[in-house]
């Protein structure tokens, strides 16, 4: 387990946030966190939940692509260093979503003016808390954006995986849900219903092989009324928005979702002339 996390730590080590960000630790209502501002001062009005299949990754560790979204959506965005499994199995990593989605609104920011964004589990993550948002009649965030989708445990997939991806399913499955239903709405979106959550982007690569992940999520939002968008991109690699140095697709990427944000906080007008 520490080598996987050492492996992930050590790729995005290999790239820095875009000139200017800055970054600042937070402790948002009892998690631990980092605050990636284009300008000292700006408050976290985006939340990230990184990815890692709830096993790997940390805050420090994604300062890249958070620095890369601060910088395309003009907001603040805070990365909690949600707990991980196995030492910490579900629901730790929703409890702390959810602390840290409440604590941005303690914090003075209007529910409508934030915006929920992960990349591959994260974007799992994002669907458990928008969820248990929804249980417990709490305030939804104003927009959704969800990176490469991995939110299907095998509980719905049909189709035959890499080995190496049914390897990870199978230990994400052991470690994190340690015996909780994988069939579970909360864990698996694609067997929720989707009606109330907010308006959502999703951002799949052609040649990813959970690919079907994102495309069954978006025909389910659609047809239980979400404001839904898909977006395609022709990439062989999951999770490419953290090559956005340096692959043209994935910086394409990370500037329509940053748009999207401004559009959902700014209205489309008034976001046109942010970006401009």
């Amino acid at each position: 387990m520490q080598q996987l996390r050492d492996a992930l730590e050590s790729l995005h080590a290999q790239f820095e946030p875009p000139p200017g960000i800055v970054v600042r630790p937070v402790n948002a209502a009892g998690v631990a966190a980092l605050l990636n501002s284009p300008r000292p001062g700006e408050p976290a009005t985006i939340l990230h939940l990184h990815g890692g299949a709830y096993l790997t990754g940390s805050a420090f560790g994604y300062r890249p692509l958070a620095g890369c979204l601060a910088d395309a959506a003009g907001a603040g965005v805070l990365v909690p260093d949600y707990r991980l499994a196995p030492e910490h199995p579900f629901p730790a990593a929703v409890e702390d979503a959810m602390r840290a989605y409440l604590w941005m609104l303690d914090q003075g920011t209007g529910a409508a003016q934030v915006a929920v964004t992960g990349d591959s589990a994260g974007a799992g993550l994002v669907l458990s808390l928008l969820l248990t948002l929804r249980q417990q009649r709490l305030q939804m965030p104003g927009a959704v954006v969800l990176l490469c989708p991995w939110i299907d445990f095998g509980a719905t997939r049909q189709d035959d995986l890499p080995p190496e991806l049914d390897r990870m399913q199978h230990m994400c499955t052991e470690h994190y849900l340690a015996g909780h239903p994988a069939d579970d709405p909360v864990v698996c979106p694609l067997n929720a219903d989707l009606t109330g959550l907010p308006p959502m982007l999703v951002q799949a690569a052609t040649g990813d092989p959970v690919l079907g992940d994102a495309t069954s999520l978006v025909d389910r939002a659609l047809a239980a009324g979400v404001d839904a968008r898909f977006e395609l991109f022709a990439v062989d690699t999951h999770d490419f928005h953290i090559f956005w140095s340096f692959l043209p697709e994935a910086a394409s990427a990370m500037r329509q979702v940053g748009h999207f944000i401004r559009e959902a906080r700014l209205g489309p007008a008034s976001a046109g002339k942010a970006s401009g």
